[in-house]
Parts: C-alpha cells; structure tokens; sequence
C-alpha cells in the first residue's frame, strides 16, 4: 500500500442529488476529510464489526491512516466498539441521515403524499433519489410483510435493475441512458435480476410507453414492484415514487392496473 487515497477518488467531483455536479476546487481537496469519509463507507461494502486491517483494506488507505481516522470518529461518536472489541457505525451518524432528511424539501413535500398513498394501495410505498448508478431509498412505509433490508431508508439499489432506477431512465436522452448502463456493474441481485443491455433497454422504452416502470423479482424474490419517476422544472428525473406487492397475493397484470395509476399520479404532483 504506497498512497493514503484510493486510486482515482480524489479527481472525482461529488454527485448532488445525482443530476448535476458540484463545483469543486481541487486544491481544496482535504486527504484527511476522505480518509475518515473512506473509513464509514467501508461498513457500506461490509455491515458488520470490523478491525482496523479490514477497515484499511477496504477503504483502500493504510493501516495508519485508517487508524487515525477511526480514533478521530470515534471520539466524535460516528464509530462506536461493538463487544468483542470490533468497529462499527455510530449511533451519531443518524443524527446526520437526520438532518439530511429534514432538510430536503422534496421528501418534506413527498411525505403526506407517500403516507396518502400508503393508505388507499395498503401496500409497501417508497420514495428514491435518482443518484446516477444507483437509486436511494428516503422514505419507506411499509405493509404488512416485509423483510428487514426493505424497511430501511438509506439503502441503495443499482438503477438499472430497479423499477426506480428505470422509470427515471426513461425520462433521460438515449446518450445518458448509454452510459449509466454501460458504467454498471450490472450483477443480478436475485436469480431474475435482468442483467443483459438489449433486454434493460426494452424495460426503458417500455416504461417510456407506458409511463411508468416495473419489475418482477429483481432485488427481492417472491415480490412485484412498480415505479413513476418524478421530474424537476427542467423535466429531469430527480426521484420516483414505487409501490410493491407480493407475487403471493397479485398477479402481475392486476397489480399493474391497479396502482400503475396511483404511482402515476402520485409521481405528477410531486413533480415541479
């Protein structure tokens, strides 16, 4: 290991909200800010306690530097020492998920509307930022089955297997749509994930026919999902609005006819 930063990282500028980029200075670029924002997001590639050698090796940063920046955060309180003398998370990281989610007017506005939503499908609704190759969950209400990772706001999910990820595709040019899908990794996330680009491709321009989009056991088996995108001033999709059901309790067409057009509808009055 001969550098403090992973390869290639620092040149890069942060997305906002997935559609545009921050301006950013490069020679304002702190090595030890990333290296303690490498150090929690090595528990995104591994939820569980880690030593510092992990930490290290999958941040991609030294061991030394891996432990300057975990004594740091957890003096800070964002890395807490689970029982057997691990790392993990810290409980004051969801003060900062928090202040996230307060502040963003969108999610504020999409509340009362998901909770609305919520109420007439009686059905799992969730709420997703667009975030280039991957959306994110920011609201999730949930039914009366659910598994533990769908309950949770924060989680990502590759858009391109995504019903999120590909009613928001579809409101993008064939050039943008291009070249999301081919920087994908593109790994099935459950044995009928659609990993194959002509195949991806027929999903966007069905979602673009239709207005919407859905899919069929991709991220999660035994469960249908559809989604509509919502779009900023500029007619550029920022989120989408999703309902899931399970394949126990609907067929496919049905529940297509019956919330394709509330997840419509909720989608266009969120839009601005």
């Amino acid at each position: 290991m001969t550098s403090d930063t992973p390869s290639g990282k620092q040149a890069k500028s942060p997305r906002n909200g997935g559609d545009q980029l921050l301006e950013v200075d490069d020679r304002l670029f702190l090595q030890s800010v990333a290296r303690a924002l490498y150090v929690l997001e090595a528990f995104g590639r591994d939820a569980r306690p880690m030593s510092l050698s992990e930490i290290a090796a999958s941040a991609r940063i030294t061991k030394s530097a891996a432990q300057r920046a975990a004594q740091t955060l957890l003096s800070l309180g964002y890395l807490e020492r689970s029982s057997d003398g691990g790392l993990l998370p810290g409980r004051r990281l969801l003060d900062r998920a928090f202040d996230y989610l307060r502040s963003n007017p969108l999610i504020e506005r999409a509340t009362p509307i998901l909770i609305e939503l919520r109420k007439n499908s009686s059905e799992r609704v969730d709420f997703s930022l667009f975030d280039d190759l991957s959306i994110l969950y920011a609201i999730r209400l949930q039914s009366k089955r659910e598994t533990f990772f769908a309950t949770l706001a924060g989680r990502r999910i590759p858009t391109f297997c995504s019903s999120g990820g590909r009613a928001m595709l579809a409101h993008l040019d064939d050039a943008a749509i291009d070249d999301i899908l081919r920087r994908s990794e593109r790994k099935a996330l459950t044995p009928k994930t659609i990993t194959d680009l002509d195949k991806i491709w027929d999903k966007v321009r069905e979602a673009r026919r239709e207005g919407y989009a859905y899919a069929v056991e991709e991220s999660l088996l035994g469960e249908v999902v559809l989604s509509a995108a919502v779009l900023d001033d500029r007619r550029q999709p920022v989120a989408a609005v999703h309902i899931a059901g399970s394949l126990s309790e609907w067929t496919v067409d049905d529940f297509r006819k019956r919330f394709a057009p509330l997840a419509i509808e909720a989608a266009r009055a969120l839009s601005y």
